[in-house]
């Protein structure tokens, strides 16, 4: 692990309180920026920024293991994927090139979009890795990059030209929305965004929410019974560095997308409520503790954490099946 950010060391954490002040580029802190008075009843006014851990060079895909206690994060820099515990500790779990998203499937088998694979990837606790898919209709995804368990037990991802291996061609004549079964049978649902990327369902299951990155702005769709319909602007982010890439969404079915300066929070109409500026920009971030009422923020070079008020909407939890997947490798 090179050194530490912030005067952080391994076993560490570093505790960072809120400030009024708006984060900028020249000098970006930690900030609490309400929009809505409504912001506060999901961020405490006197909330402290954890820094859990440094040492990456890009850090993405965090998902928490409830049942481990500890974080998955991929680092598309370093290629690997490495378990992040609340006390610091990192292990690297599986050495690949560069790894983007990430989830549990219903079984609590851990998906991964693998870039230079050009695949969804199941991987198993010591590293080993099975390819669900790497083509359709005969021809090569692009860099498949984020991924989410959808209400109907598939899973849902997106299929950007983001991390198209260099020297290699897209064969694909869009960039798509795909839904993929256990067995990594895969279904087009559409191709009417730029740049797909994040990816989230609401906790009734009935829209799913997607980033455009390149038009920084947030999509929805109707969706049921493994189909989206009815494509429309949920909300558009400001201007600044930084843009819409990982989201979440809450119980109460807020939306938290990261965007210029930090995350933005969004209520379940589209308003913007308020932003949790950062000190280092953050690619992605996910819902972790027993609780899952704490944020992980991936961060370029770390892991930081923020204890909320409210608690996220964890699909793997909520359409989580008992038992070996039948006719399949648990």
């Amino acid at each position: 692990m090179r050194n530490c950010a912030l005067g952080l060391c391994a076993a560490g954490i570093l505790a960072i309180p809120a400030t009024s002040v708006t984060a900028t580029a020249q000098t970006p802190q930690f900030a609490l920026q309400a929009e809505s008075p409504k912001f506060w009843d999901l961020v405490d006014k006197n909330a402290r920024l954890q820094v859990v851990t440094a040492g990456f060079s890009f850090t993405e895909g965090p998902v928490w293991d409830e049942r481990g206690g500890f974080l998955y994060v991929s680092d598309e820099d370093q290629n690997r994927v490495a378990r992040v515990y609340p006390d610091g500790r990192v292990e690297t779990v599986l050495s690949i090139g560069d790894p983007d998203g990430a989830t549990f499937d219903r079984y609590h088998r851990l998906i991964e979009t693998a870039s230079v694979l050009r695949a969804m990837i199941r991987v198993a606790p010591d590293g080993k890795y099975d390819v669900l898919a790497d083509r359709y209709d005969g021809k090569k995804l692009n860099s498949p990059n984020d991924v989410v368990l959808g209400p109907d037990g598939a899973l849902y991802f997106t299929d950007p030209t983001l991390d198209l291996v260099k020297g290699e061609n897209q064969e694909l004549p869009y960039q798509g929305i795909f839904r993929m079964e256990d067995t990594g049978a895969l279904k087009l649902l559409a191709t009417d965004m730029a740049v797909p990327n994040g990816i989230a369902f609401s906790p009734n299951g009935n829209r799913l929410y997607v980033n455009d990155t390149r038009a920084g702005e947030i999509r929805v769709y109707d969706f049921a019974h493994g189909e989206i319909k009815h494509g429309r602007l949920f909300a558009k982010e400001g201007t600044g560095p930084g843009g819409p890439d990982g989201m979440k969404v809450d119980v109460k079915g807020n939306v938290w997308v990261t965007g210029p300066a930090g995350i933005w929070v969004f209520d379940p109409r589209g308003n913007h409520l308020g932003t949790v500026n950062l000190i280092e920009h953050a690619a992605n971030f996910a819902w972790g503790d027993a609780d899952f009422t704490t944020l992980y923020f991936c961060g370029r070079t770390s892991i930081y954490k923020l204890r909320m008020k409210v608690k996220g909407f964890v699909p793997y939890t909520a359409y989580a099946k008992s038992g070996p997947p039948i006719g399949l490798t648990p």
